[in-house]
């Protein structure tokens, strides 16, 4: 083991400066232009995608809670309507509907589905 480590200490270094095995070329082991080119062009596809999908994201996110706000307030109306004096029949008949989901404005309702340009299905706007 002792000279083991006397042959190990005492072997020069490698050459300090690493140099191509011959018949090789600069160009034959970089990627080039065509290589960075194609890097640029994943880099940019994978940011405009990450863009993309944050944005439609926050759509999804923001029509959730316009949906969850409209019937809140749709509720709140509709329970104004039966605590009201005086307004028993309408109260009923809106509770009635909305228990048998023939209410027009309700979430049940699938008339008023529309395409938006880019392919998203959406409710559409009153």
């Amino acid at each position: 083991m002792h000279h083991l480590l006397i042959a190990l200490a005492t072997t020069p270094a490698p050459s300090p400066t690493p140099s191509l095995r011959p018949g090789l070329s600069e160009d034959q082991v970089t990627p080039g232009t065509w290589g960075f080119i194609m890097t640029a062009f994943f880099v940019l596809a994978t940011t405009l995608l990450i863009v993309d999908m944050v944005r439609r994201i926050r759509r999804v996110r923001y029509r959730a809670q316009v949906e969850e706000e409209r019937m809140a307030a749709l509720a709140a109306a509709d329970q104004d309507l039966l605590d009201v004096p005086g307004t028993g029949d309408a109260g009923a008949e809106s509770a009635s509907a909305q228990a048998t989901g023939t209410q027009a404005s309700g979430p049940q309702s699938g008339a008023d589905f529309r395409t938006e340009p880019n392919g998203d299905e959406g409710r559409g706007r009153r």
